[in-house]
């Protein structure tokens, strides 16, 4: 017990210390003046989205960017009335000629609906529109009123190629307190921000709801068509972009707490979904993978309250000692998320029990996909 505890505890000073400093939740878009006005394009791909597009929309033509853009919505097969509603916004707001709407072609093999979205609309903007940047965003994306602005500043003063925000997702319910933070610290943590935002560094990572690429890193990484198959597409174009960038470009992907997602996970099942959806996907499906993710979990997460509590029934004061240093560390380490979402500060000596769900949902990510209902989304299933 005494040699796993310790191994816990080498790993969270690891953590701590030496991963880039993921835990401190710091990377955040700074205020900055645009200077140049450039051709935007702005792409949602939409399936079913008429709960969320109106206020998604209303907040992209609200945008203070003074340069030229344009707002393409594919509406993938949608089974509701997304489009209409956009339609009548833009009517009503006197912005038709702002937005665009295709209607998507069906899916063709090989591709994730998303993606497929993506690239009809890439293709429609490269035939008719004169385009520097494309913005992809979901949905059900809240976006602040600058939001566009200061992610044009951010890639011009820097030179990157591509800028993501982790919006801020929905946290108001009794799971979402619970995981939705810790879904955001796992993230970072296999995806540490400061390494993705380092050029020297070959860690990259994106996050979906929000990524703005130059039109120039898009045609050189042979455009959407080169991660049709992914189903965790953001990473995999931050990964695509970052191995091809020109000398003196990179990449960043930051937090936000103004751009926000509508979509709500009012009981555990949708979240538990959401995670099942990919879980196995980032284990490349490997099954050894899947045994040392469990196995890595468990040493990390789930032996030092186990220990804890093994050291105060046997009186075992070296043990007590050291797992409870763990858990401080653990507790520490959560600390800037749970704060980041405004939580009280007892959600972070949460995170073993978190973890343990989490593990739970990765080991249901593997069934999902052994079964041949892996990559469930928006009533489409996906292979490898």
């Amino acid at each position: 017990m005494i040699i796993f505890a310790t191994l816990s505890l080498i790993i969270w000073i690891y953590l701590i210390t030496a991963r880039g400093n993921f835990w401190l939740c710091n990377q955040f878009l700074e205020s900055q003046i645009l200077k140049e006005k450039l051709n935007i394009t702005i792409i949602i791909p939409a399936r079913n989205e008429a709960e969320n597009i109106s206020i998604c929309l209303e907040s992209l033509l609200n945008q203070d960017y003074q340069g030229d853009f344009k707002i393409i919505l594919v509406n993938d097969q949608s089974e509701d009335n997304t489009a209409q509603i956009a339609e009548n916004l833009a009517r009503k707001k006197n912005q038709t000629h702002r937005l665009i709407i295709l209607n998507g072609k069906p899916l063709p093999q090989g591709w994730s609906g998303k993606l497929w979205a993506m690239s009809q609309g890439v293709e429609w903007a490269r035939q008719n529109l004169s385009t520097d940047y494309f913005l992809f965003t979901d949905a059900d994306i809240k976006h602040s009123v600058d939001n566009l602005s200061q992610l044009l500043a951010k890639a011009e003063k820097d030179n990157l190629d591509l800028v993501s925000l982790m919006v801020k997702l929905h946290c108001q319910s009794f799971w979402e307190k619970l995981l939705i933070p810790a879904f955001i610290f796992f993230f970072q943590k296999l995806y540490p921000f400061p390494l993705i935002n380092n050029p020297r560094s070959k860690v990259s990572g994106a996050a979906g709801g929000c990524i703005l690429i130059r039109e120039k890193a898009l045609t050189r990484i042979g455009g959407i068509e080169a991660l049709k198959q992914a189903l965790i597409d953001d990473c995999t174009l931050a990964s695509l972009v970052k191995k091809s960038l020109p000398p003196n470009h990179g990449i960043w992907l930051g937090l936000s707490n103004n751009t926000v997602s509508l979509r709500k996970y009012p009981t555990l099942n949708p979240i538990w979904n959401m995670v099942a959806r990919t879980a196995f996907t980032q284990l490349n499906y490997s099954t050894l993978l899947l045994i040392g993710t469990i196995l890595g979990m468990f040493i990390t997460y789930l032996i030092s309250p186990i220990a804890f509590l093994y050291s105060l029934y046997t009186l075992n004061i070296p043990l007590l000692i050291i797992s409870l240093i763990t858990l401080l560390l653990m507790a520490l380490s959560y600390y800037p998320t749970v704060k980041l979402y405004q939580l009280p500060i007892f959600y972070s000596f949460c995170l073993s029990a978190i973890a343990f769900l989490y593990t739970l949902m990765t080991i249901d990510s593997a069934f999902r996909h052994w079964q041949g209902k892996g990559g469930q989304w928006k009533g489409r299933v996906y292979g490898n």
